[in-house]
């Protein structure tokens, strides 16, 4: 059993994923090739924004959504402390300074009641320039934006969503990727829309921001692509990327149904026997991670180890645990849902080409 399947995936797409390689091979545009601007565009549309800008990974993406809204040393992004590293990693890159914030309980998502605690510890501390707070989509549940937006219009914060786990999620009907002033995505082969091999993209509805982003990704260059106007970076996607992107796009809604099957089969069989997770009303989850919390963390795993069922533990180690922020000044407690899902958490096999009965039918021997 594969905790993500992609083989499987292939082997369902693989004529049509194979022909589209084939015309980039055939045309030889191997770098910002027509595929890439189709992808932009009907990643725009899927989403519903007006602008979709690919670039190299989902790592660049931040880093590039950092530039266009010109943070850098001396400024305050608030960042989730239970998420992967590359949130508060681009931050710091940037040369400013994350400020980490709890879980919510039941979402694995940033608190917002913490938000604003932190929010209000930094004003008063005045060392630091009021920002942006960059939200994750853990798991595949968009965060609380309703809130998240009220505390950034309060405070005068620009909002970045972190939708690389989050894509295709939904909240009220509007989608992951077109929260906040600019969000973004990763194409790591293991996101509900991966590529094979690395590559992101960019969202805003923000006319200014997006011709900043499209500067930046080609070493900020001008009308002309000698002419560079702006210190920018090298994060283009590869056009065989876009080409396999196209094909999965295609896809993605009816994988999307199939997440939620395999969601529904664990919640029905495992819902009394773990804190499963929840989905708010109005929330839609693409289900990039099943995720568990159990006392009982790595006993449960051996169980399903012994029945040749692979587990996964997202994540084991805060943010502000990471030894590359020891000298950040929290302590052990500052944080206590957060650092009691790194201590609880493990996720089950989940992608769209299985059932989830595969795994609860070996549960029960």
């Amino acid at each position: 059993m594969h905790f993500i399947d992609l083989a499987a995936q292939y082997k369902h797409l693989k004529v049509r994923i194979d022909k589209r390689i084939q015309d980039v091979l055939d045309h030889g545009q191997y770098i910002m090739g027509p595929e890439v601007k189709e992808l932009e565009t009907k990643l725009a549309d899927y989403v519903g924004v007006k602008h979709a800008i690919t670039c190299a990974n989902g790592t660049d993406a931040l880093t590039l959504a950092l530039m266009a809204l010109d943070i850098g040393e001396g400024d305050a992004v608030f960042v989730p402390t239970f998420t992967f590293f590359a949130s508060a990693e681009s931050v710091a890159y940037a040369k400013a300074t994350p400020v980490f914030v709890d879980s919510d309980a039941d979402t694995f998502n940033i608190c917002p009641v913490d938000l604003e605690k932190r929010i209000k510890t930094v004003i008063f501390e005045g060392k630091l320039n009021l920002k942006a707070i960059m939200a994750v989509d853990l798991f595949g549940l968009p965060a609380n934006y309703p809130e998240i937006q009220k505390l950034a219009d309060k405070y005068n914060l620009k909002i970045i969503e972190d939708a690389a786990q989050g894509f295709g999620g939904e909240i009220n009907g509007q989608r992951a990727g077109s929260f906040g002033d600019i969000a973004t995505t990763s194409f790591f082969p293991a996101k509900p829309l991966g590529c094979y091999g690395d590559g992101g993209a960019i969202f805003t509805n923000n006319d200014e921001y997006a011709g900043l982003l499209r500067s930046y990704r080609v070493h900020g260059k001008g009308e002309d692509k000698y002419d560079n106007v702006r210190i920018g970076v090298n994060s283009r996607l590869d056009t065989i990327q876009a080409a396999i992107l196209l094909e999965k796009l295609a896809e993605f809604p009816r994988e999307l149904i199939n997440r939620k099957k395999v969601a529904a089969n664990y919640q029905d069989k495992l819902g009394g026997k773990f804190s499963t997770p929840q989905v708010p009303e109005g929330y839609v989850s693409s289900w990039a991670q099943y995720t568990l919390v159990s006392e009982n963390r790595f006993e449960k795993m051996a169980e399903y180890k012994e029945r040749n069922v692979p587990t996964v533990i997202y994540y084991a180690t805060c943010m502000h645990q990471q030894t590359a922020f020891k000298d950040s000044g929290y302590q052990v407690g500052d944080f206590p849902i957060a650092e009691m899902f790194a201590k609880q958490v493990f996720s089950l096999p989940m992608h769209p080409y299985m059932s989830g009965l595969e795994v609860l039918e070996n549960d029960q021997k």
